[in-house]
């Protein structure tokens, strides 16, 4: 920032004048949300009386064995000594080893401040010292049940990564070398960014993740062409226009997870899923499904079902006139598309679907990772008590919970950029989609908690029974590809793998690098996260990663090898509209455009 930049004393005084106005009316509208929030119910997924029971019994514990205790704190105080001493060789001029370093991937720590500067290398290993010490007296506390220890461990750190020295303006020399540069204009500009996400919010700070305006879905987003052919109350069915002379005989049919928007695949053309298969010469359709309000509140599990992939199935057989396809689910739609082909083994009509293909989906819910921290009885209960009389579980509680379970990339990256550096936020495709929330129709939400995560009856034959049928995955035959992802935190890849023993028929098991996202949105063009495959299918699931083989790039070819030999012959590219049912929109239709503002 040069000097004719800078403002002068009488424009900072009424900009700050400003300021404090708009500070002072986001300080009244934080404290009226709270007390409208306690007047309504309190509701939060985050179950303070668990969490403050759970460190009660954690501190009960930690305190009845004083002796390790004492050696704990120690050990502690040890590890301080031993960081000062090398401190002060350092001033002396000799050469020193860090004695502890950040972990690899730890993106916090990259300012070269960070190891060159003695000031805020102490700071930074002080903190890394004191993190792995209270990670390690939380897991060294006997007699905790495995449901406290979990709690105590997640909410610890929480705490952990909320006072990373990164978080506050005097101990980031990166924040501070900017506020050199620009005069502290970038602490005016993160105050300014601030107190618009708290307006935006209405109270609640609402983080902007991404420059909003840069994208719009149709356009640059969702922009692949085709039409929408069916739709009913919980979803839009779109069909693809074909980019090949011939397509596979076989439609194949996509069924994305409803806790998010079907666009994560098809954002830009460069990284869209869906333009890729079509490219393949699939004939695509894809669910697009409504983003639930009070009046879908009574829709079930089994609601999904039937209006969702059977109905998608009949609508294909229509327009195309093939009764035969080809199935994917991802995430959650990938659990409902196991539901949908134990639905179809139970009536004999398995033949209908001639492969599926899961992505990051669990059968097993035995172990769902951090997940289960926000999901008890009493965490359920209040679900159902507070969705009963709203209808839906607003798509704030699912987007805090999502972003708490990687707070470092999802909250505390942001705080620094928008807050404490003062810049924009970036443009960014699949930010732009993950700040696209949805809604959760109450009975839907509830049973799929209750069966599922809590219960656990997917894995069991006749564990449960949906549309009048037992669900029994032993009985599908289907060929089915299962894909997972190494660094998963929502759907853990161990998890994942028990789902390749419980289906009947032939599997193939493969798992890709990278996360929950990143892992499955992956071209081939990109040459990024390689993948790993293995065709035996071992009872532990760290013995089939042992034994499986490398390749660099995306799991993309290899589906499409895997999945070629079940799309059938080659049959000339089929025009929307020319069957039984007529385009009623182009896509990428209106459901998906409904945005919701809880």
């Amino acid at each position: 920032m040069t000097e004719s930049d800078k403002q002068s004393p009488d424009e900072l005084a009424r900009e700050i004048g400003v300021l404090t106005e708009r500070s002072q009316r986001a300080i009244q509208d934080f404290w009226q949300r709270q007390l409208e929030d306690q007047a309504e119910d309190g509701f939060s997924l985050i179950d303070q009386n668990a969490v403050s029971k759970a460190f009660f019994d954690f501190s009960a514990k930690l305190m009845a064995d004083p002796a390790k205790l004492a050696e704990a704190q120690l050990a502690f105080w040890q590890g301080q000594a031993d960081l000062w001493q090398r401190a002060m060789q350092r001033v002396r001029g000799e050469p020193t080893e860090p004695l502890v370093e950040a972990e690899r991937g730890d993106r916090r720590f990259r300012d070269p401040a960070w190891d060159d500067e003695l000031l805020f290398d102490y700071i930074k290993q002080s903190y890394l010292l004191s993190a792995d010490w209270l990670r390690g007296l939380v897991d060294k506390v006997e007699g905790q049940d495995p449901e406290t220890h979990e709690r105590v461990a997640f909410y610890t750190r929480q705490f952990i990564s909320a006072m990373s020295p990164t978080n506050f303006a005097l101990t980031n020399p990166a924040v501070l070398e900017k506020a050199k540069e620009t005069g502290g204009q970038n602490l005016i500009d993160g105050l300014k960014h601030l107190l618009t996400d708290l307006e935006r919010g209405k109270g609640r700070l609402k983080i902007s993740m991404v420059d909003e305006q840069a994208f719009e879905v149709g356009k640059n987003v969702a922009a692949s062409e085709g039409q929408v052919i069916y739709q009913n109350d919980l979803m839009q069915l779109i069909q693809y226009a074909p980019t090949t002379e011939t397509v596979f005989k076989r439609p194949l049919l996509l069924v994305p997870p409803w806790i998010n928007k079907f666009y994560v695949l098809d954002l830009q053309p460069k990284n869209s899923f869906i333009r890729h298969a079509v490219e393949q010469g699939h004939t695509v359709f894809v669910i697009s499904w409504a983003n639930p309000s009070e009046q879908h509140g009574r829709k079930t599990f089994e609601d999904y079902l039937l209006e969702g992939p059977l109905a998608a199935m009949n609508a294909i057989d229509k327009a195309t006139g093939e009764g035969e396809i080809n199935i994917l689910g991802f995430c959650i739609g990938g659990i409902l598309v196991s539901t949908l082909l134990g639905h179809l083994a139970a009536r004999g009509e398995s033949g209908r679907v001639k492969s599926a293909t899961f992505l990051t989906s669990l059968f097993d819910f035995k172990d769902v990772g951090e997940a289960r921290v926000f999901i008890d009885d009493d965490q359920i209960a209040q679900i159902e008590r507070h969705t009963d009389e709203k209808g839906y579980l607003e798509s704030r509680h699912m987007a805090d919970m999502f972003s708490m379970m990687r707070e470092n990339d999802l909250i505390w990256s942001f705080v620094v950029n928008n807050y404490l550096m003062g810049r924009e936020p970036m443009a960014f495709d699949l930010l732009y989609w993950n700040a696209d929330s949805t809604r959760m129709p109450a009975a839907m939400l509830v049973y799929y908690l209750k069966t599922f995560y809590q219960e656990n009856r997917l894995r069991l034959p006749g564990g449960l029974t949906l549309a009048g049928t037992p669900i029994d995955l032993g009985k599908v035959k289907t060929p089915s590809y299962l894909m997972a992802a190494k660094d998963d935190h929502i759907a853990p890849w161990k998890s994942c793998y028990p789902g390749a023993k419980l289906l009947g028929g032939p599997t193939r098991f493969v798992l890709a690098a990278s996360g929950h996202i990143a892992g499955v949105i992956n071209p081939p063009a990109a040459k990024k996260y390689g993948h790993w495959t293995n065709a035996k299918l071992p009872e532990d699931a760290d013995d089939w990663l042992e034994a499986a083989a490398w390749h660099d790039g995306s799991w993309w070819p290899d589906w499409y090898r895997w999945l070629k030999p079940k799309g059938g012959k080659q049959v000339p590219a089929r025009v929307i509209g020319s069957g039984k049912l007529k385009p009623i929109e182009p896509a990428p239709g209106s459901y998906v455009k409904i945005r919701v503002s809880d």
